[in-house]
């Protein structure tokens, strides 16, 4: 019951920060006001704070209270974070970060799993690709299959600083996959260009791998732009924000 209040509690203090409601540099409501405002008690309202603290939205002081930092200082690593970003809507800033950091990182890790991975992470990376071809075929979760697939590519380059910084990309992947899958017949047009990446990490050829990944990343990043050029917030994603909590 604790946590649970204190999961609510955060979510709706975490949703207001993201939502604007509470400014950059504006204070956080005195401690009683926010235990009648969610009726929680104060260990549970201190607990979120904390929380919230831990996650960089926020700073406290004996002089200045508690306040809203700067989105610089957020972790966009957290999941929760990015959850509270997608309910209160995507930014094209936000969407563009995202594709940024997927050029810097991806190429250099395909590079690495074309030279070195085994046959159980090729076998993985299949199983991955088969899901989605499922998925377009018959129906289902596509993008599980699409983040697996990517997950896969991580772990395969054996380089464990990777793997960990993969488990942290994995609710950033999957905001830009869900946004670029949006695109109609997008899955099905994606699914060559995720055949050629796996073609050449099974044929251990670096290069081919890594412009693979490229085509394949470029094209993503044109189905978003189409998204972004449509408006200058995009819509809350709420189908599917929930779910970046759960991903593996």
């Amino acid at each position: 019951m604790v946590k649970n209040a204190h999961g609510h509690t955060l979510d709706l203090l975490g949703q207001a920060i993201l939502s604007g409601q509470y400014a950059v540099g504006a204070s956080l409501p005195p401690e009683p006001l926010l235990c009648e405002q969610f009726g929680v008690s104060r260990t549970v309202v201190r607990e979120a704070i904390k929380s919230l603290v831990a996650k960089g939205l926020i700073s406290t002081g004996p002089k200045v209270g508690t306040r809203v930092l700067n989105d610089d200082h957020w972790n966009w690593f957290d999941p929760d974070v990015i959850t509270w970003q997608a309910q209160a809507g995507l930014t094209p800033e936000f969407l563009r970060d995202l594709q940024e950091l997927r050029r810097v990182v991806e190429p250099a890790a395909v590079r690495l799993a074309a030279e070195k991975a085994t046959d159980e992470d090729i076998a993985a990376i299949e199983q991955a690709f088969a899901g989605m071809k499922l998925a377009v075929e018959q129906g289902g979760d596509y993008v599980v299959h699409d983040l697996r697939f990517h997950q896969g590519l991580l772990h395969a380059s054996h380089n464990r600083m990777l793997i960990q910084m993969g488990k942290a990309l994995s609710a950033l992947l999957r905001t830009s996959f869900e946004i670029s899958t949006r695109i109609q017949d997008g899955p099905r047009s994606s699914l060559p260009l995720h055949r050629a990446v796996l073609d050449a990490v099974i044929q251990h050829a670096p290069d081919k791998a890594e412009r693979a990944i490229m085509v394949l990343i470029n094209g993503a990043h044109e189905d978003i732009e189409r998204v972004v050029s449509t408006r200058k917030k995009i819509p809350s994603v709420s189908a599917f924000s929930e779910r970046l909590r759960k991903v593996a």
